[in-house]
């Protein structure tokens, strides 16, 4: 069936064919083909757009138009379908040294090759880093990511974690860790975004931490607004930093 609604668009004549935007895509919707990215099909693609900030051409965009509708279990049975080799050649070749792209999602396990010990968590004299998965960007995390089934989500605004000393100790264990600014971050975005993820990842509560200015307090609205979307009602914490570092709820 075909609606209005907003899907990607991909312009050819910019695209250069580097595979970055495919991790980013959840649904596997984009793929390149004869040199190119191009969308699968439009049953494929959430138009949440996730994949926009990946390109380096600047050939992505969303647009509005009547498509098919988004096939959640379409777009899942697409995912287990072999990946065709000249995506997976773009992919790699646009890769890092270990072949981990920026949006790869992953979640820190035992590794034993050396790249991937790379990605561990480090110990540094007494201090241990406590993230657990990779991206931490709001805009970057799939809202189908593994690592958030189920989870106690800690949104925290950036700033937040250059001022607390502690946020790893305190802060951070036993959470899935998103991170953004609601000043200068896109605030409908982020209220889509976490639209999406609290359908689809049964999240369990929801801690945000934001630092005391006044701009920052809009993290909290987001996640609210952000519930009332999906239908859900979670649990949420506030905690507040101060700028010279200090909790002061």
């Amino acid at each position: 069936m075909k609606t209005l609604r907003k899907i990607i668009e991909i312009d050819e004549a910019l695209c250069n064919g580097c595979g970055k935007c495919v991790p980013s895509c959840a649904e596997g919707a984009i793929q390149i083909i004869d040199g190119k990215a191009r969308l699968v099909a439009e049953r494929y693609c959430d138009g949440l757009g996730a994949c926009l900030g990946e390109c380096p051409q600047g050939a992505l965009r969303i647009v509005e138009r009547v498509a098919d509708d988004f096939d959640e279990e379409a777009a899942h049975r697409h995912l287990s379908s072999p990946m065709p080799a000249e995506t997976k050649g773009a992919i790699q070749g646009a890769a890092l040294g270990c072949g981990c792209p920026s949006t790869l999602v992953q979640e820190f396990g035992p590794q034993k090759d050396a790249c991937a010990r790379a990605n561990q968590p480090v110990n540094f004299g007494s201090l241990r880093s406590a993230l657990t998965h990779w991206p931490v960007q709001i805009r970057l995390v799939p809202p189908a990511a593994p690592f958030l089934k189920g989870a106690d989500l800690l949104v925290a605004a950036d700033c937040t974690a250059f001022s607390y000393p502690a946020f790893h100790m305190d802060l951070l264990p036993g959470k899935v860790l998103l991170i953004g600014c609601p000043k200068f971050d896109n605030a409908h975005e982020y209220v889509e975004r976490f639209i999406e993820i609290f359908k689809k990842a049964r999240i369990k509560s929801l801690t945000t931490v934001i630092m005391e200015v006044p701009c920052c307090s809009s993290m909290l609205g987001i996640l609210n607004k952000a519930m009332e979307g999906a239908g859900v009602s979670i649990p949420l914490k506030k905690i507040v930093v101060s700028a010279r570092g200090e909790l002061l709820d």
